[in-house]
């Protein structure tokens, strides 16, 4: 048997909102072997909705009961969510490898479900991608050792990626967008209060334009909930912020399918577990499809 780290699933789901919960469903009525990688707390976006009155057989229920539903089902049909945000997908020799912080997982095919960002890029942020700005603090902090960086947060589940930093470079700005209270411990070396608002290129230094102040650091790390899917997934086809799909959940990459608001508008709960189910029965009948001309291949070759 396969090393765990060495192991190719037949899919790998990411994102635990309704639509990568309900791939998760149906993933499992086909026995395929799949991971399911999401955030500690799944679909706040739900949680937070006061009333849903439009999914039907749950009327007049609040996200957070339905959001309860949709993760007892999970437990009750054995699955577990790993608590793993993807920093980047990568091919490899036939299939594709996920980068979750310190971990990696290999997989056939991979549905999307990752949902949008609710806030804006910064001016000038895609622009310096890759050129000092960068999603992820595992992936890129070494190459800022011994420099200044900026981490700015969106999200409270970076801390750990903060911690990383710390360890990694000679010095962290932390500008985080929500309030810190006293049960977050914030290793970074300075903490600023702001909004970002531009990010400039000043010789091999960035300059950023709070809302409030300016400041220059070396490098530029981003924590939001979503990372934009062009960044994600070099090479996917987007349209504006969504990523492309076709009627089957198809991307432009092959073995790649998405579902659920990352596809597009409008945001609605039934949509996102509607797509959820189709990506996953398509991802089964390419698998199965994918098998099956391996198998001949196989037999050409015997012969």
């Amino acid at each position: 048997m396969k090393e765990e780290k060495d192991r190719i699933h037949d899919l790998a789901i990411v994102g635990c909102g309704p639509a990568g919960l309900s791939a998760a469903i149906n993933a499992r009525a086909r026995n395929l072997d799949f991971v399911l990688l999401g955030s500690e707390f799944c679909s706040p976006k739900l949680y937070k909705a006061q009333k849903v009155n439009n999914y039907l057989g749950y009327y007049d229920i609040s996200g957070d009961e339905l959001r309860n539903k949709f993760l007892d089902h999970i437990k009750a049909s054995g699955l577990k969510v790993e608590n793993s945000k993807v920093d980047g997908i990568y091919t490899g020799d036939g299939y594709y490898s996920l980068m979750a912080g310190f971990e990696s997982f290999n997989t056939y095919s991979i549905i999307l479900a990752t949902g949008i960002n609710y806030t804006d890029l910064v001016k000038g942020e895609e622009e310096l991608v890759g050129r000092g700005i960068s999603y992820c603090a595992t992936c890129d902090a070494g190459l800022f050792k011994g420099k200044k960086v900026a981490a700015i947060s969106y999200t409270r589940e970076s801390i750990e990626e903060v911690e990383f930093l710390v360890d990694m470079v000679k010095e962290v700005v932390f500008i985080p967008s929500f309030q810190i209270d006293k049960t977050i411990d914030i290793p970074a070396t300075q903490i600023i209060k702001g909004k970002p608002v531009e990010f400039k290129k000043d010789g091999e230094q960035i300059n950023i334009k709070l809302n409030n102040q300016q400041l220059y650091v070396d490098g530029v790390f981003i924590f939001r909930e979503v990372i934009p899917p062009d960044k994600l997934v070099p090479g996917i086809e987007l349209t504006g912020p969504h990523i492309e799909v076709n009627k089957d959940m198809e991307t432009n990459l092959e073995g790649i399918f998405a579902a659920g608001d990352c596809t597009g508008t409008p945001y609605q709960l039934g949509r996102a577990v509607g797509q959820g189910q189709i990506a996953a029965l398509n991802a089964a009948s390419y698998l199965s499809k994918k098998k099956s001309e391996k198998v001949k291949e196989e037999e050409k070759i015997k012969v």
